[in-house]
């Protein structure tokens, strides 16, 4: 038996594999369920049918539902490639036929697989990378639960009472969210009055509570009208003010996890020794790329995983012309972008690379991502040579000199 190439169309409950020769002759097709017996017996009827010889799977999922069956192959030493799902549905249209079937993408998965040499392999990510991967997605939607609430919290307010909304930065001040937990309308915080307000506040050990109290009573006596609906409203804004106040003790308790689990990667010193790489970037940037630099071989090859390497767009006599990539890891080059802003206000020499593009006629964000670029190969170099940032060059051993 020749080669095998093993397609697998990644399911929640159930996946397809196709098998095919190197011919594309297809001699096996699938449905298994997603569990681990299943799962067990299909590698091994593909074994079986491979005589000995190499079998390449390849599937259309990294992560999710397809997690236990990725455990399984790398755990039993088989080659695993992975096709992006976008790639997957290009692909099929150059293929016979206008539906679309499970067992049709697991086909055009592993015939993909069997032509193309462009491929990444998957392979096994430490445990400490995949901790990195789920608390750093965590803190993600925590953070836009975060910001949806605000946002919901100050146009309720918005509605009945204008000035106090005005008064304060919700997103930024603890003090002003504590306020709401108790006093959400101008009749209640004109009876409690000054004094006595400062004194709840500081009860509550609120920073600055004659200022607080003095911007909400300021608000309070600007509006005398009561506005229907206000009674609702204030209970749901107490309601919301508790919800954002509770999202920050989450989201505060998983960057002490995040914190706690990157100091423990080999990567952890060199990655924080960079100007602009903090502990929440640093893990980010070990989350999306599991900390091993082996897999992307180069770093014009992470450039352009990252969306920092330019692609061309030639055609006929034009040539030269270059533009964005539209197809990238959009949380890598957020770990880059935000990096380099910082490092361009806080770093000397990044600062001056910064100023020499803007006087060359790029634009901010031009500037940055060339700077970006440029801190990439650095972060390469530092990874590789296992040592941390230096604004001097490393010194050669004398015997070397």
């Amino acid at each position: 038996m020749p080669e095998l190439w093993a397609g697998t169309d990644a399911g929640k409950a159930e996946h397809h594999c196709t098998v095919i020769d190197s011919h594309g002759t297809k001699v096996l097709s699938r449905r298994v369920p997603n569990d681990e017996p299943a799962l067990l017996e299909l590698i091994g009827d593909v074994l079986k049918l491979a005589s000995g010889e190499p079998v390449t799977w390849a599937v259309d999922l990294n992560a999710g539902g397809a997690a236990l069956l990725i455990a399984l192959l790398v755990g039993h030493g088989q080659r695993l490639l992975y096709i992006p799902g976008r790639t997957v549905h290009h692909a099929s249209g150059s293929y016979r036929g206008d539906g679309k079937t499970d067992a049709k993408d697991a086909y055009v998965i592993a015939d993909q697989a069997r032509m193309r040499r462009d491929l990444q392999p998957l392979q096994e990510w430490d445990e400490i990378a995949v901790d990195l991967r789920i608390l750093t997605a965590r803190r993600y939607d925590l953070t836009a639960d975060r910001t949806r609430a605000i946002n919901r919290l100050r146009a309720q307010i918005l509605e009945y009472f204008p000035a106090l909304e005005r008064a304060f930065d919700y997103s930024t001040s603890k003090a002003a969210l504590l306020l709401l937990t108790g006093y959400q309308t101008p009749a209640a915080l004109r009876r409690i009055g000054q004094a006595r307000l400062v004194t709840w506040l500081a009860n509550r050990k609120v920073r600055n509570a004659p200022t607080v109290a003095a911007a909400a009573l300021q608000a309070a006596h600007a509006q005398h009208t009561v506005i229907p609906g206000e009674k609702t409203a204030a209970v749901m804004v107490n309601t919301l003010a508790r919800a954002v106040m509770a999202l920050d003790e989450e989201i505060a308790r998983t960057d002490a996890a995040i914190e706690a689990r990157f100091r423990q990667h080999p990567h952890a010193d060199a990655l924080t020794s960079m100007p602009g790489i903090g502990i929440l970037l640093g893990a980010e940037f070990i989350a999306c790329t599991g900390g091993d630099m082996d897999v992307f071989g180069s770093p014009n090859r992470l450039a352009g995983v990252a969306g920092l390497a330019p692609v061309p767009k030639d055609s006929g006599r034009i040539s030269g012309n270059m533009r964005r990539p539209h197809r990238y890891h959009r949380r890598l080059l957020r770990v880059f972008y935000l990096s380099a802003q910082v490092a361009a206000r806080c770093c000397p020499s990044s600062r001056t690379f910064y100023e020499r593009k803007r006087s060359e006629g790029k634009t901010h964000k031009q500037a940055v991502l060339a700077l970006a670029r440029r801190r990439l190969n650095v972060l390469w170099a530092l990874i590789r040579d296992q040592r941390t940032f230096t604004t001097e060059p490393p010194r050669r051993d004398l015997a070397e000199a």
